[in-house]
Protein backbone atom coordinates (compact mmCIF):
# COMPACT_ATOMS: atom_id res chain seq x y z
CA UNK A 1 0.00 0.00 0.00
CA UNK A 2 1.31 3.62 -0.80
CA UNK A 3 0.91 6.28 1.09
CA UNK A 4 1.57 9.78 0.41
CA UNK A 5 1.62 12.54 2.91
CA UNK A 6 1.81 16.11 2.08
CA UNK A 7 3.18 18.92 4.18
CA UNK A 8 3.79 22.80 3.63
CA UNK A 9 1.01 24.58 2.54
CA UNK A 10 0.36 27.89 4.35
CA UNK A 11 -1.45 31.48 3.84
CA UNK A 12 0.88 33.48 2.14
CA UNK A 13 0.35 37.29 0.18
CA UNK A 14 0.73 36.93 -3.63
CA UNK A 15 4.41 37.32 -4.48
CA UNK A 16 5.62 35.23 -1.76
CA UNK A 17 6.60 31.76 -1.60
CA UNK A 18 5.45 28.43 -0.05
CA UNK A 19 7.81 25.00 -0.53
CA UNK A 20 5.46 21.89 0.02
CA UNK A 21 7.00 18.13 0.57
CA UNK A 22 5.59 14.89 -0.49
CA UNK A 23 6.73 11.71 1.36
CA UNK A 24 6.19 8.30 1.13
CA UNK A 25 6.65 5.02 2.85
CA UNK A 26 9.39 2.65 1.68
CA UNK A 27 12.69 3.09 0.62
CA UNK A 28 11.44 3.19 -3.33
CA UNK A 29 10.10 6.03 -3.14
CA UNK A 30 12.73 7.41 -5.50
CA UNK A 31 11.57 5.13 -8.22
CA UNK A 32 8.45 6.75 -8.31
CA UNK A 33 6.89 9.07 -11.04
CA UNK A 34 5.32 11.47 -8.86
CA UNK A 35 2.84 14.69 -9.77
CA UNK A 36 1.53 17.85 -8.01
CA UNK A 37 -2.28 18.47 -8.61
CA UNK A 38 -4.08 21.49 -7.32
CA UNK A 39 -8.13 21.53 -6.65
CA UNK A 40 -9.53 25.19 -6.18
CA UNK A 41 -12.63 25.47 -4.81
CA UNK A 42 -15.69 24.63 -6.93
CA UNK A 43 -13.28 23.67 -10.08
CA UNK A 44 -11.96 20.47 -11.32
CA UNK A 45 -8.60 19.18 -10.10
CA UNK A 46 -5.63 19.84 -12.69
CA UNK A 47 -1.65 18.85 -13.11
CA UNK A 48 0.42 21.11 -11.94
CA UNK A 49 4.20 19.90 -11.98
CA UNK A 50 5.14 16.05 -12.25
CA UNK A 51 8.72 14.79 -11.96
CA UNK A 52 10.21 11.32 -13.84
CA UNK A 53 11.67 8.47 -11.96
CA UNK A 54 14.97 9.28 -10.33
CA UNK A 55 14.63 13.12 -11.39
CA UNK A 56 15.31 12.76 -14.81
CA UNK A 57 12.92 14.84 -16.21
CA UNK A 58 10.20 17.19 -14.93
CA UNK A 59 6.77 18.40 -16.71
CA UNK A 60 5.00 21.91 -15.83
CA UNK A 61 1.12 23.41 -16.33
CA UNK A 62 1.89 26.56 -18.38
CA UNK A 63 0.21 28.03 -15.60
CA UNK A 64 3.06 27.57 -13.05
CA UNK A 65 6.21 27.38 -15.53
CA UNK A 66 8.49 29.50 -14.25
CA UNK A 67 7.07 30.37 -11.38
CA UNK A 68 6.99 26.26 -9.59
CA UNK A 69 10.01 24.13 -9.75
CA UNK A 70 9.29 20.19 -8.34
CA UNK A 71 12.46 17.94 -7.21
CA UNK A 72 13.28 15.02 -5.35
CA UNK A 73 15.36 15.73 -1.75
CA UNK A 74 17.19 12.46 -1.63
CA UNK A 75 17.91 13.22 2.04
CA UNK A 76 14.69 13.41 3.26
CA UNK A 77 12.94 11.29 0.67
CA UNK A 78 10.67 13.56 -0.53
CA UNK A 79 9.27 15.21 -3.76
CA UNK A 80 8.75 19.04 -3.48
CA UNK A 81 7.55 21.68 -5.06
CA UNK A 82 8.79 25.27 -4.66
CA UNK A 83 6.27 27.78 -5.24
CA UNK A 84 7.47 31.55 -6.02
CA UNK A 85 5.86 34.37 -7.06
CA UNK A 86 2.27 33.45 -5.79
CA UNK A 87 -0.62 34.82 -7.28
CA UNK A 88 -4.54 34.58 -5.78
CA UNK A 89 -5.79 32.25 -8.13
CA UNK A 90 -2.86 29.47 -6.69
CA UNK A 91 -4.97 29.36 -4.38
CA UNK A 92 -6.19 25.47 -4.26
CA UNK A 93 -5.69 22.36 -2.10
CA UNK A 94 -2.83 20.62 -3.72
CA UNK A 95 -2.16 16.65 -4.03
CA UNK A 96 0.72 14.86 -4.31
CA UNK A 97 -0.01 12.08 -6.46
CA UNK A 98 1.92 8.92 -8.01
CA UNK A 99 1.95 7.78 -11.63
CA UNK A 100 1.48 4.91 -12.96
CA UNK A 101 1.70 4.58 -16.63
CA UNK A 102 3.92 5.89 -19.47
CA UNK A 103 5.50 8.96 -18.92
CA UNK A 104 5.06 11.64 -19.46
CA UNK A 105 1.28 11.83 -18.61
CA UNK A 106 -1.71 14.10 -16.78
CA UNK A 107 -4.33 12.16 -16.89
CA UNK A 108 -5.69 11.58 -13.86
CA UNK A 109 -6.68 8.34 -14.40
CA UNK A 110 -2.75 7.38 -14.68
CA UNK A 111 -2.64 8.67 -10.77
CA UNK A 112 -4.30 5.93 -8.74
CA UNK A 113 -2.46 6.64 -5.57
CA UNK A 114 -3.25 10.29 -4.00
CA UNK A 115 -1.93 11.90 -0.84
CA UNK A 116 -4.93 13.66 1.76
CA UNK A 117 -3.65 16.85 0.45
CA UNK A 118 -2.42 20.50 2.06
CA UNK A 119 -4.30 23.98 1.72
CA UNK A 120 -2.46 26.86 -0.13
CA UNK A 121 -3.95 30.36 0.59
CA UNK A 122 -2.43 33.38 -1.45
CA UNK A 123 -4.01 36.06 -0.50
CA UNK A 124 -4.31 39.65 -2.56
Amino acid sequence: QVQLVESGGGLVQAGGSLRLSCAASGRTFKTYRTAWFRQAPGKEREFAAAISSWGGGTDYADSVKGRFTISRDSAKNTVDLQMNSLKPEDTAVYYCARLVGDWPTRALTNFPYWGQGTQVTVSS
